[in-house]
């Protein structure tokens, strides 16, 4: 597998490779002692890039954010999927057109959802591709990547999930929060020790500062804003509330674990 990233500044030659450097070859010839003969050459090197190893070598190419490339750099792709060609340029090779290998596969993300840094992509290489639109993972599978990437206990991962998920839910936000804003609460409780509860005003605090950022940002949304702060403490009490005597005891619990 070869992995590509898409920006502004790509080119077809990062896709397929270019001309790097010089390699020079100089013969100097004393095979008559009187007689000093020099013969000297410089050729353009060329070095393939990972369109190039990946066509001819079989391998799968990962093209991420393949809309941040400028359409016109993406070109050279569409002989790649359809006649299965490689074309190089003329002075680059021997070889100016390239048999692509029958395992040669591609796979090319974007985000849909994206506004800044993105252009549309070409109706000639959409026509090309098979479009699977992702959803968010299913709630066990949050439930595993929150708690391996926390270390946190995994009842308390649940019920981060739980109350995110639920945020996405309500469809009360500006920004959809994803997986990584259960990441970063259990990762940061984790880390803190704090405990997760909605008793404990640190845990309150950390599930504001990561989830108040998907809300609204002008100053216009004031009032908005303070209505979905309302529903954010809602939905933090609702799904890691418990009484004054189970904060105690987790406390008591994990001060134990640590002992």
């Amino acid at each position: 597998m070869v992995l590509i990233a898409g920006d502004e500044d790509f080119s077809t030659s990062d896709l397929i490779g270019g001309q790097y450097g010089y390699h020079y070859k100089r013969v100097v010839d004393r095979y008559i002692h009187s007689v000093l003969k020099y013969e000297e050459d410089a050729v353009q090197r060329w070095v393939d890039s990972r369109l190039t190893s990946a066509c001819r070598e079989g391998f799968t190419l990962v093209y991420d954010e393949f809309t941040r490339s400028r359409p016109e750099a993406n070109n050279v792709l569409l002989a790649v999927l359809e006649e299965r060609i490689l074309v190089l340029p003329s002075m680059a090779r021997d070889d100016q057109y390239l048999k692509v290998h029958p395992d040669f596969r591609a796979i090319f993300t974007s985000n849909p959802q994206e506004y800044a840094g993105v252009h549309e992509a070409q109706d000639a290489l959409a026509d090309r591709l098979v479009t699977m639109d992702l959803d968010y993972y299913e709630h066990d599978t949050e439930v595993a990547i929150a708690g391996a990437r926390s270390g946190l206990d995994p009842d308390d991962v649940v019920r981060i999930v739980d109350m995110v998920r639920a945020f996405r839910a309500s469809g009360e936000y500006d920004q959809p929060p994803t997986l990584r804003a259960s990441v970063m609460i259990a990762k940061v409780c984790a880390t803190q020790d704090i405990c997760v509860d909605a008793a404990t005003p640190a845990f309150v605090n950390v599930c504001l500062d990561v989830l108040e950022s998907k809300t609204a940002f002008t100053s216009k949304a004031k009032e908005r804003k303070s209505e979905q702060r309302k529903m954010l403490l809602n939905l933090v009490q609702h799904h890691c509330g418990s009484s004054v005597g189970e904060v105690r005891r987790h406390g008591s619990q994990r001060r134990a674990e640590r002992a």
